[in-house]
C-alpha cells in the first residue's frame, strides 16, 4: 500500500511559533440570569408566555354533554343555523333525553303532520 504525501496548504511554517499559552484568557461566560428575573423583564415589556397555565378553579361552567349512540343512521346532514336555535333544538333534545337525530325525526314527523306530507 502506497503513502500519499499531505498535500501542503501554505500556513504550516506559522504553526510552528505558536504558543497557546501567549494568547490572554477571555472573560469567562456569563451566568445566566435567574428565571424569575427575565420572567418579571419580560411582562414589563408587554410579552407574555406561552406556557399552559392551568385554568382557574370554579366557574370554569358546565361542560356539554357527549352525544354519542349507536342508532344505525349512517347519513350526515349538514345546515347552518343561527346559535340560538342550535341551543334551542339541543334543549329540546336534552329535555327529552334524545340524541340530535331522533329529535329530528321527531320534528320532521310533527312539520309533516301540520303541513303535510310534501314528498314528490
Amino acid at each position: 500500500m502506497m503513502e500519499r504525501k499531505r498535500a501542503a496548504l501554505g500556513f504550516a511554517g506559522d504553526l510552528e511559533d505558536f504558543n497557546p499559552s501567549d494568547w490572554a484568557v477571555g472573560a469567562p461566560a456569563r451566568t445566566p440570569p435567574e428565571a424569575q428575573a427575565s420572567r418579571r423583564v419580560a411582562e414589563d415589556l408587554g410579552f407574555r408566555s406561552r406556557e399552559v397555565v392551568p385554568p382557574p378553579a370554579g366557574g370554569v361552567g358546565e361542560a356539554k354533554p357527549v352525544r354519542r349512540r349507536r342508532t344505525g343512521r349512517n347519513a350526515q346532514f349538514n345546515l347552518k343555523a343561527r346559535p340560538d336555535t342550535i341551543e334551542d333544538f339541543c334543549a329540546v333534545a336534552d329535555a327529552n333525553g334524545w340524541g340530535l337525530g331522533e329529535t329530528l325525526e321527531y320534528a320532521v314527523s310533527l312539520l309533516q303532520r301540520e303541513y303535510g306530507k310534501t314528498r314528490g
